[in-house]
């Protein structure tokens, strides 16, 4: 079958120039020797928390020519082994966002076999003001081989923003009109915060991240081969945003104030409290928006050899209130026993309101049939708590510790929405059939309890044994009601739309990992087992559905340290993705009662066995990375729409088949001047898809790309502008195809106040062009649609730092899986 032809700057001869051209930068270099060699070995830390640094730089030089003789990098114990032959060299110890360590003077005798350099005690890059120390931010991505690491308060056009914005302008990662993530073009992604499971992305999906700052936010790690210590869930990968938290003495913090057009007012404060053995931390967040979207609609629907055209506009406005407050503390018993308590309140109030207009034609535009106005005016509210209790443990003997997790989320939403709507003849006046007032009420309930225990115990000199233990239970309801107003003004409920829907889920899970490391070689393998039982329940009609069902994850890592600072990656792991609540549900959303959406509560797990090679090479003056990915799909669920004899569209989830989806992508960080850096990726993927379902294929191959990068100048002293662009290609889906976007971001700052605070000015989406838009097909219709959940966004941000000097760290404990 003939493939077709996506027109774009790039084709396939150009992308392999470039994986060519990557790898002789990668594996070019000058000669080492190899005759008489000795080993040189040390450690590298940070020198605050004490912690080894995993994938350090270091480059080794001979103090006769300075010609680089070979370059490693350290393994997870921030160990390295560097060979060569006897002689006088200078040795260079690097890491991303800490001081570069020289030590010259090192001599390697003739005939001696090893030589011990000792510890590397790096310091982060800090400026001090006097009494005071604000600490430098880390560059805005870090690399290694199997995680991504980008510091997201490094990105100044995230300043006023949503963790929702952060996410939409991280590398591979793509954030759709609806909230919907993916990563790497596949949209089953797992989204922890600080690691574990969070209700932002649960009753409302990814969605709910709307509702976390972006000053909040510390970092986001992206892991796309997550090993079987980590949740089975998600077969793209990992997302894991980490929060900001503090663990220095006395008392420091940040704060923001936040205005923006559309209307986007708040404020933010990260405040740290430090004294002895305790630590206490808030971070809370009120802000206020009127975000305004729209959304068109072209149907051509094909009957009785007449085509039947239907236009809708729709454009609303979203006016909401949101509250956050995440509190705790940190009580050292001593050095090596922590115990971390937190708590988390979220709350969101807000008002839709939406108009929508329907044109329909038959034929042309030429031949009108009448027209209905219909509008939608909504009020939500959305409270959520968490609460989380956390021990860990470290022991004498290095590398060994204990680690124990619980946590309980309650979630709730409250929704009453309003419906009004009345018809125009095709002269444009009012029809025979009455106004139709209709309501919503929509309840909504989560409940989740979790328990996770992991524990590490080294082996030998180089290994270790990883184990661990994970359960969870979690219970959600919806009760939903349609009613509409009868001429005597009272209410009947409408058919097929009102129930209530009980969803229950339960995962225990156990794994075992070992790792050990051979000179350069890296092995890890581990196993991940996994017990799922859900049930979903219609309580009306009694429509009972069970799913148990049990699982094996392996997981394999191998990595190997090249000459010339390059080290390979080879890994393998098999993924799960299980139908979630919102992919069960039945209820059809109404609020356009022309085309609805639904979920299926007989959807199957997917599954996915996903494999990976990967590179990276250290520069002077950067870091590349390069992988080559596979991933196999069974039982895949896409969304398939259809259109009754009506017009009236029907979306819901199905599993149809298998999908095959190869990819390279190239990721890299640069500081070409001391007033450039510049950080971006370059994503190629092929994804062939099939399935078949309601007597009709669904079938795509599809080439794609897309592309990110960030640019930031420092154009005079204290003053940085940063430009930051995306570009998705065209690519075909099962049902039609989604076209090209692209977006340009910029963004403006100052430092003030003696450095204490900064001033950003950012405008998101310059051109207004952040549309989605795609064409679906079937049988009997066409529709083409172009949805804006947000339009172009000015924000004027500023933060106030207040700091103390920083004493070295008891470690981090936050944040870990």
């Amino acid at each position: 079958m003939k493939l077709p032809r996506i027109s774009t700057p790039f084709n396939l001869v150009s992308v392999f120039s470039f994986l060519t051209l990557f790898l002789w930068i990668g594996f070019s270099g000058p000669g080492m020797a190899q005759s008489k060699e000795g080993n040189m070995s040390g450690e590298v830390i940070d020198d605050q928390s004490g912690k080894p640094l995993e994938f350090a730089n270091i480059r080794l030089f001979s103090e006769a020519d300075s010609t680089l003789v070979d370059g490693v990098v350290t393994d997870s114990k921030g160990v390295f082994s560097i060979k060569a032959a006897p002689g006088k060299y200078y040795l260079y110890v690097e890491f991303m966002g800490f001081i570069r360590e020289l030590r010259s003077g090192i001599t390697l005798q003739d005939g001696a076999p090893s030589l011990k350099l000792g510890k590397f005690s790096l310091q982060p890059i800090a400026h001090e003001l006097g009494e005071l120390v604000v600490q430098g931010e880390k560059s805005t991505m870090e690399l290694s081989l199997d995680k991504r690491v980008f510091n997201v308060g490094k990105d100044l056009a995230n300043a006023g923003g949503s963790a929702v914005d952060v996410l939409t302008n991280v590398p591979s990662v793509a954030v759709d009109v609806e909230g919907g993530v993916s990563l790497r073009g596949s949209g089953n992604v797992t989204i922890l915060i600080d690691g574990k499971p969070s209700g932002l992305v649960s009753i409302k999906g990814s969605s709910g991240l709307q509702q976390l700052q972006a000053s909040m936010i510390e970092k986001v790690e992206i892991i796309t081969n997550p090993s079987a210590r980590y949740q089975a869930e998600g077969m793209a990968g990992i997302i894991n945003i980490v929060l900001k938290k503090e663990r220095k003495e006395g008392i420091n913090g940040s704060f923001d104030l936040i205005a923006g057009h559309p209307v986007n007012y708040g404020v933010a404060a990260n405040v740290n409290y430090r004294k002895k053995n305790l630590n206490f931390f808030i971070n809370y967040t009120l802000t206020y928006r009127n975000t305004p979207g729209q959304n068109t609609i072209y149907q051509e629907l094909y009957r009785n050899d007449s085509t039947f055209i239907t236009e809708r506009s729709m454009h609303s406005k979203l006016k909401g209130m949101n509250n956050s407050a995440r509190g705790g503390l940190d009580y050292y018993f001593n050095d090596k026993n922590i115990l971390t308590a937190a708590y988390t309140w979220r709350t969101s109030k807000g008002k839709r309101f939406s108009d929508l207009n329907y044109y329909d034609y038959l034929g042309t535009k030429a031949q009108p049939l009448g027209s209905t106005h219909r509008t939608q005016n909504e009020t939500e509210t959305e409270p959520n708590a968490e609460y989380a209790l956390t021990y860990k443990k470290t022991f004498d003997k290095k590398g060994q510790e204990f680690t124990a997790d619980v946590r309980y989320l309650d979630n709730w939403e409250d929704s009453d929405q309003y419906y009004t709507q009345s018809s125009l003849d095709a002269s444009g006046n009012p029809t025979q059939e009455p106004s139709i007032l209709q309501r919503a009420v929509n309840f909504e309930t989560e409940k989740q309890l979790l328990f996770q225990a992991d524990y590490i115990h080294p082996v030998g000199k180089e290994g270790k044994i990883e184990s661990g233990a994970r359960t969870s239970s979690r219970n959600m309801t919806n009760d939903y009601t349609v009613t509409e107003e009868q001429t005597d003004g009272s209410w009947i409920a409408l058919p097929g739309l009102t129930n209530d829907f009980l969803y229950k889920e339960r995962i225990s899970a156990a794994y075992g990992i070992y790792g050990n490391k051979f000179d350069k070689l890296s092995l890890q393998a581990g196993v991940r087992a996994e017990w799922t039982e859900v049930t979903t329940e219609l309580r009306q009609t009694q429509d009972v559905n069970n799913r148990k069902y049990a699982n094996m994850f392996p997981s394999v890592h191998i990595s190997y340290e090249l000459p010339q600072q390059n080290a390979m990656q080879v890994s393998y792991s098999r993924r799960i993705r299980r139908p979630q609540y919102n992919d069960l549900s039945p209820f059809m959303t109404y609020s356009d009662n022309r085309n609805y959406w639904s979920g299926n509560p007989d959807l199957n797990p997917e599954y996915t066995n996903a494999f990976e090679v990967g590179h990276i090479k250290y520069l002077e003056k950067g870091t590349l990375t390069s992988s080559l990915y596979y991933r196999h799909t069974t039982s895949k669920i896409l969304s398939i729409r259809s259109v009754d004899s009506l017009g009236y569209s029907y979306t819901r989830p199905e599993n149809l088949g298998t999908e095959k989806a190869y990819g390279a992508e190239f990721t890299g960080s640069f500081n070409w001047y001391s007033w450039w850096k510049l950080d971006g990726s370059v994503n190629f993927f092929r994804a062939i898809t099939h399935g078949t379902g309601d007597n009709e294929i669904y079938a795509s191959d599809t080439y794609s790309w897309f592309v990110r990068t960030l640019s930031k100048f420092t154009l005079w002293k204290s003053t940085d502008f940063q430009l930051r662009g995306n570009y998705e290609a065209p690519q075909k889906t099962p049902q039609g195809r989604r076209k090209q976007l692209a977006t340009l971001d910029l963004a403006l700052n100052r430092d003030i106040f003696k450095k204490n605070g900064t001033l950003t000015l950012t405008v998101v989406d310059v051109f207004n062009s952040r549309k989605y838009r795609n064409i679906t097909e079937g049988a009997n219709f066409y529709t083409s649609s172009v949805s804006q959940g947000r339009l172009r966004q000015i924000n004027l941000t500023l933060n106030y730092r207040l700091h103390q000097a920083k004493k070295k760290g008891k470690g981090d404990l936050e944040g870990e899986f």
